[in-house]
């Protein structure tokens, strides 16, 4: 993948991230780097790393786009001849998979406030699959979410309705529905 591409797709995450449900414009960007890394780049210049008229970026302008994309910066080059995307380790393939379908879930449900910004916040961790499997152990344990909301969000627990309070508690799983859909 080229630079301007790379570009291109962090401006479209970035937009996601916040809310925006599309990518944000290149002077999005600047205002945004201006105001929450106190650094400056032009428009022009990042229209025409992504024209690919500006092939480079000069190692101050990488570490700085980097660190406001939140990248390595070593991602912000060409791809090699030949490169594949497909030889990453096939965690990192799949922890990226999983906060698309996150930030994918947050764009589906932004007009339920609090559900979309879990989903955004989930995605934005680096290693969101392990916060799902530890979600996952807390909702096994009889009660300790409850105990949790009211320690982390105490006011939301006193508006909670009786009819809420089964959130600690797991749905059956029916296993011969699945296994006879596998079998047939």
């Amino acid at each position: 993948m080229k630079l301007g591409a790379k570009l291109r797709y962090l401006r479209e995450v970035e937009g996601t991230l916040r809310g925006l449900g599309r990518a944000m414009t290149q002077q999005e960007i600047v205002r945004s780097v201006k105001k929450e890394l106190g650094k400056t780049i032009s428009q022009s210049y990042l229209s025409q790393i992504e024209s690919g008229a500006r092939p480079h970026l000069t190692n101050t302008t990488r570490l700085l786009l980097a660190k406001f994309f939140k990248v390595h910066p070593g991602y912000l080059v060409d791809d090699p001849e030949g490169y594949n995307a497909q030889l990453m380790a096939d965690i990192h393939t799949l922890e990226d998979k999983l906060d698309l379908w996150l930030i994918s879930g947050a764009e589906r449900f932004r007009r339920d406030i609090e559900l979309c910004q879990a989903l955004l916040t989930l995605a934005q961790n680096k290693d969101s699959r392990r916060c799902l499997l530890l979600l996952e152990e807390v909702l096994k344990t009889p009660s300790l979410a409850d105990r949790l909301l009211e320690v982390l969000r105490p006011e939301s627990v006193k508006a909670q309705s009786p009819a809420s309070a089964s959130l600690a508690q797991p749905k059956p799983v029916n296993t011969n529905n699945r296994t006879k859909r596998r079998t047939q």
